[in-house]
């Protein structure tokens, strides 16, 4: 199996594995929607980079952006996380299996 770049799992992977982004990411899951303004206040950094940030996760289809007059709102957009929670799930599956064969051969071995 080759490896592809820039696929749109690495996107969303490289787009959470920032935490700036991931914070303001969470909060738009635990707050629901919010300006750029909102979010700039309780970010701790620049509007401009609150911007760049939130340009990332729509790329990524993390959030979604709504113009309205000259205010953007932006939203968490939660089905984007599913290639994240299939990996995992597969993840979990394939060392789960490695330790259930690993608690196979250990109670061999003590026979």
């Amino acid at each position: 199996m080759g490896y592809q770049l820039s696929s749109p799992h690495d996107i969303l992977f490289r787009s959470l594995a920032d935490p700036t982004r991931r914070a303001i990411f969470e909060r738009l899951c635990r707050e629901g929607e919010q300006t750029v303004a909102a979010l700039t206040a309780g970010a701790g950094i620049s509007q401009p980079a609150v911007s760049k940030h939130l340009g990332l996760l729509k790329q990524a289809g993390l959030v979604r952006d709504r113009h309205e007059g000259r205010q953007t709102h932006y939203s968490a957009q939660l089905g984007a996380l599913a290639p994240l929670i299939n990996w995992a799930g597969q993840m979990h599956g394939f060392w789960q299996n490695r330790f259930d064969h690993l608690e196979d051969l250990l109670k061999r071995m003590d026979q």
